[in-house]
């Protein structure tokens, strides 16, 4: 939808062609929360050195049983440590893919 010419409504304004659409600068607003190069490898370091916390590991033990019960107390146990269900999810695929990544290990010893 173009500009009408009318002075009031959404497309309110002096009637241009879509070719002239000014291009703006992005703002730092529009940048926040995505992740920098410095925050990733300065959380890759520490969980290196940390190592999983207490919960993270009561939840790769739920893993283990493999039963739906199991893994639904897991996301639970995950969203009332983290405070939101979203950032339980998360947490919940990223603890899996580590657990993923510990098993493979174990196979390829053996």
């Amino acid at each position: 939808m173009g500009r009408t010419g009318i002075a009031v409504g959404l497309n309110r304004g002096f009637i241009t062609s879509s070719l002239t659409k000014k291009q703006l600068r992005r703002r730092p607003s529009q940048r926040k929360g995505t992740l920098g190069k410095r925050v990733l490898s300065v959380r890759k370091v520490i969980q290196e050195v940390a190592g999983l916390s207490p919960y993270e590991k009561r939840i790769i033990e739920l893993f283990k049983t493999n039963q739906p019960k199991d893994l639904k107390k897991a996301g639970k146990l995950a969203a009332k440590r983290l405070g939101t269900n979203r950032r339980g999810k998360r947490k919940i695929e990223l603890v899996q893919n580590l657990y993923r990544a510990m098993r493979k290990q174990q196979q390829a010893k053996h």
